[in-house]
């Protein structure tokens, strides 16, 4: 087995100050801080059933399935609100991970959820930018809003 080199996550992400990224000609994208406005995709997934375990077998809940899909649709669209969508938006192959991170991150609100499944989800929100690594890692920021000045009053005693 080979030792060495580099591998995915080894190392600081970069950073868009730093002389490194500068000398290599890194450019971050801006994110509009405000969030994404465009149009949502659907929902890539298909449903995902509820199971409950029965004196004859498993059973599908369609109460709490229909709870599910409820929810992974409402987090779907506040995903989509968020800055990283714009960059989303232009790379149509993330939804499908996008869409995984919101199945696993319902999954991980029920009190059943395992490490395993905690793990995961915080893994795809590191791949789809949702943390301050995965938008380093994405080459992505969030622009800082600008700053408008208020005119000053003539005189601060009122005068």
């Amino acid at each position: 087995m080979g030792s060495g080199g580099a591998r995915v996550r080894s190392g600081p992400p970069p950073s868009p100050g730093s002389a490194r990224s500068i000398q290599r000609g890194l450019e971050f994208r801006a994110l509009d801080p405000d969030g994404y406005v465009g149009k949502v995709p659907a929902f890539p997934l298909p449903r995902l059933p509820f199971c409950r375990d029965t004196e004859d077998g498993p059973r599908v809940d369609e109460r709490l399935t229909k709870a599910r899909q409820r929810r992974e649709l409402a987090l779907w669209k506040w995903a989509w609100e968020q800055p990283q969508a714009f960059a989303w938006a232009d790379e149509p192959w993330r939804h499908y991970t996008i869409a995984q991170w919101v199945r696993t991150s319902v999954i991980c609100e029920n009190p059943g959820a395992t490490a395993a499944d905690k793990t995961a989800m915080l893994r795809l929100a590191d791949q789809i930018g949702l943390t301050p690594e995965g938008l380093a890692r994405n080459g992505w920021r969030i622009a800082v809003p600008e700053v408008q000045e208020v005119p000053e009053s003539r005189s601060r005693s009122g005068v």
